[in-house]
């Protein structure tokens, strides 16, 4: 799939835009569609010092985007049974500080865990060790208490880091690599940067010049934002999002993961945040997906999983508007080309739950089951989708049933008397009568 050249033309306008009015020295971008990378762009002549030029193929490091990876290495292990969502942080990092916080708490920054760690600018000085790092760790620098409000943590992502290193017994970047990286074939991004990479940059704000950035090792704090990327990259690791790969995470790990579990309540979901994917609104629909800054480097990636879109962009600055412009994109190619529902196709025949199609009553209030996609569909006052789980069960998939149990409820003949769902009963005529 291209798209039209007016949409290309349009796309190229946004990043150019951006390179211009925020003085970035490089900037690239790509816009996924449908699980293939179907544009990208690029503006500046300094991805390097001596005018080198940005392209979907050069190295960026992408900052906290990283983030994204390591909690999926949580929920990986989650799904393996090695550890619960709720567990005290204490339960695998026996002694640390904020040891009664749970992983959910981290994942989805509600702990109230302070910001950064104690010590020098983690993000301008060489990184430290684990242990360095917790032995200077002190709830007494909580920025506040848990589950009250959202408070970004990247010390809680460097926790989060050392957890599954410990349970899958090898280092962060190890379980990055051949956990998610290999699968998903994402063969250029790394650790270090690999040549072509970008160099970062700082621009002087009245002369215009360019100030190299330091670029270490971030250590422990590396599964907060140490990894470098690509455009193509990144564009196959945005695909995954909007069609998960069983081998890395399952579907359902993927929606939870992209279900609001903590906001700003001045911002509601404009500050919104999932487990390890920032939220954003844009009525009435939701894009999910992370931003990223180190020194000299901004990045932001951005998806749609409802219609099925993406957007990546990666800039050598220290400041400017980069991460943002995965959002503007989309807008402009749905704008363009806008999202087609999926063509209509006749239903094949359920392999159990053609009975309970029709009309139902909770109450006297109406209420129909239908399908699509092969999946049941509760519509009018109640709304949801529910997938079989055994001989006359169901389980909710969205909605106010969300993992409820549907029973059908059968008289002596084997008739369907009811169907019960969280104690709502729906019957073929009003209050069953």
């Amino acid at each position: 799939m291209t798209l039209r050249p007016d949409t290309a033309a349009a796309l190229f306008a946004e990043v150019a835009a951006a390179q211009s009015e925020w003085k970035l020295p490089s900037i690239t971008a790509g816009v996924v569609r449908d699980g293939a990378l179907v544009w990208t762009g690029s503006r500046g002549q300094f991805a390097t010092a001596d005018g080198g030029l940005p392209g979907p193929e050069r190295q960026y490091r992408i900052g906290s985007i990283t983030k994204t990876l390591t909690a999926v290495l949580v929920m990986q292990c989650r799904d393996d049974g090695l550890l619960a969502l709720n567990d005290a942080v204490g339960k695998h990092l026996p002694g640390v500080a904020f040891g009664d916080l749970t992983l959910r708490h981290l994942l989805s920054h509600s702990g109230g865990m302070n910001a950064e760690p104690e010590g020098p600018w983690w993000e301008r000085n060489p990184g430290v060790s684990f242990e360095a790092l917790t032995a200077a760790m002190d709830e007494s620098q909580a920025a506040g208490v848990p589950d009250r409000r959202y408070h970004y943590s990247n010390l809680g992502y460097a926790l989060l880091g050392e957890i599954v290193a410990r349970l899958r017994g090898g280092s962060w970047f190890d379980l990055v690599r051949e956990r998610i990286l290999r699968p998903l074939e994402m063969r250029r991004t790394s650790y270090f940067p690999e040549d072509p990479a970008a160099e970062g940059f700082s621009v002087h704000p009245f002369s215009g010049r360019l100030a190299a950035e330091p670029a270490y090792d971030a250590g422990a704090m590396a599964p907060a934002g140490q990894l470098w990327s690509t455009i193509e990259d990144l564009a196959r690791y945005t695909c995954f999002w909007i069609d998960p790969v069983p081998e890395v995470l399952s579907r359902e790990s993927v929606e939870e993961m992209s279900t609001p579990a903590s906001a700003d309540p001045r911002e509601a979901l404009n500050a919104a945040y999932g487990l390890g994917l920032r939220l954003q609104a844009d009525d009435p629909d939701l894009f999910a997906g992370h931003t990223g800054s180190m020194p000299g480097f901004i990045a932001g990636l951005f998806f749609d999983r409802d219609r099925r879109i993406g957007a990546v962009a990666l800039a050598n600055a220290t400041y400017g508007k980069c991460a943002s412009v995965p959002l503007d994109l989309m807008r402009v190619t749905m704008t363009h080309e806008p999202w087609l529902p999926q063509e209509w196709v006749p239903e094949p025949e359920l392999p159990q739950g053609e009975e309970l199609l029709g009309h139902w009553y909770w109450g006297n209030t109406p209420v129909t089951m239908s399908v699509s996609g092969c999946i049941l569909q509760l519509s009018g006052a109640l709304t949801c989708r529910f997938s079989p789980l055994g001989p006359d069960l169901y389980r909710g998939r969205d909605g106010y049933f969300a993992g409820e149990k549907l029973r059908v409820v059968r008289a002596e003949d084997g008739s369907i008397k009811e169907l019960n769902v969280a104690t709502f009963t729906l019957t073929r005529s009003p209050y069953g009568r």
